[in-house]
């Protein structure tokens, strides 16, 4: 792996965490603009739209997205990672970013890695590093700091917990056929799912809605270089850097959507804010850096170059 590789795939990886921090703060503007629009109907639209362009993708780069339905465990590991990964990361999401903003529910998103730590050590018998049990405490002090603060409601918290959950069960469930079946198609089929779903339960054509043109480019902003855009790019830069280097440029996406409310929705972040959600930031960094694996490589580096 060249320097010029790795530098290619740590700027795809951050610019796709940074295009979805952007999503959160188009869907808050969404939002405030145009009251009668639900986070249902956002999601709605959002994974049904990217999900066919994702598989259409997959399609024309040669990928057979309908060959994950010949097997049955393929086909149910599909399924419920559209409905009970996918739902909750993004209506979830949505909903906390409807009842409060795109920072506070991007932060509170955040702490997903820490469910799927909680997760191995309760069921897999997986001990927590000291490291992560540092980043525990220090979200745990970050979270507590947004609860005592005015930025953060019970329902804000109610729903950005459910869209961290989301976080979790979305990477932990369709890992057992992404390796077989391709992140395009094992996506794609998640999001039509998940979409086709919610439209059962509330049909979008029934919500009579107005929308104008600039709120039709901030939903297509939503939906392409929110949704379509970052993951095609996180997924190829994932062929030039290590996954835990990727999941370090995660940090981009809460600052993202700090610095872009900030700026073009006026929000108003106070110090308990700014200081809890760097916690966070800082607490997340530190899970997905695996300490051990990084001082081998270091330690085999020194060797190799004293030889």
């Amino acid at each position: 792996m060249t320097q010029q590789n790795h530098l290619r795939g740590v700027l795809l990886a951050s610019s796709a965490c940074i295009l979805w921090g952007i999503s959160g703060v188009a869907a808050s503007t969404l939002f405030i603009n145009n009251p009668h629009l639900t986070a249902m109907w956002l999601t709605q639209v959002r994974m049904i739209s990217a999900g066919l362009i994702l598989l259409v993708w997959g399609m024309v780069a040669g990928k057979h997205p309908f060959k994950i339905w010949h097997h049955r465990h393929a086909a149910w590991t599909a399924v419920s990672y559209g409905l009970l990964g996918l739902i909750p990361v993004q209506l979830c999401y949505f909903e906390a970013v409807r009842v409060g903003n795109a920072p506070i529910a991007t932060i509170i998103q955040f702490l997903g890695p820490f469910i799927i730590s909680i997760y191995y050590f309760l069921f897999k018998h997986v001990t927590p590093s000291r490291i992560e049990l540092i980043g525990m405490i220090m979200a745990f002090i970050g979270t507590h700091g947004h609860l005592n603060s005015l930025a953060i409601s019970p329902v804000i918290l109610f729903w950005g917990g459910l869209s961290a959950i989301g976080v979790a069960t979305n990477t932990l469930i369709p890992r057992t056929i992404l390796p077989k079946y391709g992140a395009l198609t094992v996506t794609g089929w998640g999001l039509l799912i998940a979409g086709l779903f919610l439209t059962l339960l509330q049909p979008m054509w029934r919500v009579h809605l107005t929308i104008t043109w600039p709120q039709l480019g901030l939903l297509i902003v939503i939906i392409l270089l929110g949704t379509v855009a970052p993951f095609l790019m996180f997924a190829r830069s994932l062929s030039d850097i290590l996954p835990t280097t990727a999941s370090l440029m995660d940090a981009f996406e809460p600052l993202a959507a700090t610095v872009f409310s900030i700026t073009f929705l006026n929000v108003q972040l106070t110090s308990f804010d700014f200081i809890g959600g760097l916690l966070i930031i800082l607490a997340v960094m530190a899970l997905s850096l695996n300490t051990h694996k990084m001082l081998h490589f270091l330690r085999r580096r020194r060797a190799h170059s004293s030889s």
